[in-house]
């Protein structure tokens, strides 16, 4: 859709940042605008209805203090609700640093750049699970 660094044109200019957590993938724009928060078409309210969760996907607006300067619309889907708010956070992050590329270390400094690498653990041939064995029997 678009080359990394270079906003997206249209009627005004949106910014892209694409955030990753666990199996869970967040398309974020961001835009000038009047502070509307919409996450895959229905208000961040409504799809993050858990306070810690919204929390989550709203806190790099709220520490940019930008939450009532611009628009966001988020584009999320694999995982769970959890790893989806895990996901807009890292997004929204990515998409304020190309908005605005002063907020940037301040951004980097508080780690809303860093990517939670931990990922599911692949389970094991003669195991149960990932980490969890068949029963042992001694006699």
């Amino acid at each position: 859709m678009s080359t990394a660094g270079t906003p997206i044109a249209g009627k005004q200019t949106w910014f892209l940042g694409t955030g990753r957590r666990k199996v869970s993938v967040a398309r974020v724009f961001v835009r000038a605008g009047s502070g509307k928060f919409t996450v895959n078409k229905r208000p961040v309210e409504q799809y993050f209805p858990n306070h810690a969760w919204r929390h989550d996907a709203t806190e790099p607006l709220k520490f940019t203090s930008l939450a009532e300067q611009v628009d966001v619309v988020v584009s999320a889907n694999g995982g769970g609700v959890g790893g989806q708010a895990g996901a807009v956070r890292m997004g929204l992050s990515r998409a304020i640093a190309r908005f605005n590329p002063e907020l940037r270390p301040a951004l980097r400094k508080n780690g809303f750049l860093t990517r939670d690498s931990r990922m599911k653990e692949r389970k094991k041939y003669g195991q149960k699970g990932a980490r969890k064995r068949f029963q042992f029997t001694k006699r």
